[in-house]
């Protein structure tokens, strides 16, 4: 049944690279805001190392990983991959997320490694310090026809003025209020 790794081995990562979708869980510190689930699709996950991992986040209608991520003391995130062909299993990868913003050095450093995907708004890196695997017996089989593309179609519509207008209305604060690396960025006007 499950077993607990300190980092991803090569089977992991293979694993990994045959998934077509994975799910980002965070949460506030306060037991009394809400947890976050959120599914993420598309060639955005990137591997860094056997103990970090990054993923190209896209332009949602709220941002609230980010804020979890970067409220003081927090940190913790969780990712989830899962087989819904092939044989069963389930991947977690605990850890601590930090939000990388576009025009800054870590940016600069990691981007290359992915294809920038229009409305891509910042990156989430995460320092994994467990992997743990489960058996995934009860998930079903699913069949994957491929990637919607009305994401990608929406960002270039609204360009990069329109995206950063939609940011300020929809992307500064979390559900529960809390502020966003991205909401801090445009609030400084260095967007």
């Amino acid at each position: 049944m499950g077993k607990s790794f300190e980092a991803l081995l090569p089977d992991h990562e293979q694993f990994i690279a045959k998934q077509h979708i994975f799910f980002v869980g965070s949460a506030p510190l306060s037991g009394e805001g809400h947890v976050n689930l959120s599914p993420k699709g598309h060639d955005v996950f990137r591997i860094l190392s056997k103990n970090e991992v990054a993923y190209l986040d896209l332009t949602g209608s709220g941002n609230e990983t980010s804020a979890h991520l970067e409220e003081s003391g927090n940190g913790r995130i969780t990712v989830m991959f899962m087989a819904f062909e092939g044989p069963p299993m389930i991947l977690r990868l605990y850890g601590e997320g930090r939000v990388v913003l576009p025009g800054t050095q870590e940016w600069e450093v990691i981007a290359p490694r992915f294809t920038l995907l229009p409305g891509a708004r910042q990156m989430i890196v995460v320092d994994v310090h467990e992997v743990k695997t489960s058996c995934g017996y009860s998930v079903p089989f699913y069949n994957y026809e491929g990637e919607r593309t009305t994401l990608q179609k929406w960002a270039a519509q609204k360009g990069e003025q329109g995206l950063t207008d939609y940011w300020q209305e929809k992307n500064m604060v979390s559900m529960d209020g809390l502020p966003t690396p991205l909401g801090q960025k445009l609030s400084t006007g260095t967007v």
